[in-house]
């Protein structure tokens, strides 16, 4: 494996580019390949074992096309399948991202956290493993959100509609007053204005994306393949055919 090679970045559908946008931050010198799979988002609902398997095909099919890395910037497809990748691929550098927990917990010791994640991330051993080691410290509420990823892929990302169904997922859980909102999908942060009208100004939101950057750089820095210099190129990549998700991709990505 050499430096010069790409670093794949692997989503259910749109939402990874949130954490492209902290990858090119953090390495502009590298080259990016990213793969939505937007065909078969959303990944939520879907059985753990057809969540595995979509993640495994992707992930080993990128690694095999030569990626030196392969970040899975999906949390759906971390807590389900990342194990598995990295079994499949030993040696290889395999990078998952999960919800922040770590610094919203650390920063707001024995105060209410709130968690947004899709219900197949918090139904899988990897995130009941993460709410054990912090929920010690701070109370952690559990949010499921059907229905929001969907608006993310069709680019509705404000607007009443976006903010009614915030409040009719949020309003329960903010009668617990939480002080910092943890968003455990990488498509939420593209409705995070949208989430900051429900949630209000004083509450604190995290996202995993700065850490899983780290992370990769990290990795790739220990390997010697980090590229230094230069500026890399960018390649947006989808299973859907359809050209609106291509030019919705563009945008997110320059948001």
């Amino acid at each position: 494996m050499r430096e010069q090679g790409m670093i794949a970045v692997f989503d259910s559908g749109m939402g990874g580019l949130s954490v492209l946008r902290r990858l090119i931050r953090e390495m502009p010198g590298e080259d990016f390949l990213y793969f939505g799979d937007s065909a078969n988002a959303p990944y939520g609902p879907r059985p753990t074992e057809e969540i595995r398997a979509l993640t495994l095909a992707h992930g080993s099919r990128l690694l095999e096309e030569g990626a030196k890395a392969l970040v899975v910037a999906c949390n759906t497809a971390t807590a389900a399948a990342i194990d598995a990748l990295r079994s499949a691929h030993p040696g290889r550098i395999v990078i998952g991202i999960e919800p922040a927990l770590k610094p919203a917990a650390d920063r707001f010791p024995g105060e209410p956290v709130l968690v947004m994640a899709t219900d197949a991330t918090l139904r899988e051993q990897k995130f009941a493993a993460l709410l054990e080691r912090y929920a010690k410290n701070s109370p952690i509420l559990k949010c499921p959100c059907p229905g929001l990823v969907a608006f993310v892929e069709r680019g509705e990302l404000e607007g009443e509609r976006v903010e009614t169904h915030l409040r009719q997922l949020l309003g329960p859980y903010l009668a617990h007053k939480p002080r910092a909102v943890v968003l455990g999908c990488t498509h939420y942060p593209f409705l995070e204005q949208a989430i900051r009208k429900v949630v209000g100004e004083d509450v604190v939101i995290f996202d995993g994306a700065e850490g899983t950057a780290r992370e990769c750089r990290r990795r790739l820095e220990e390997a010697g393949l980090l590229r230094s210099g230069g500026r890399g190129s960018i390649r947006l990549t989808n299973s859907s055919p359809d050209p609106q998700t291509a030019r919705l991709a563009q945008l997110l990505l320059q948001k």
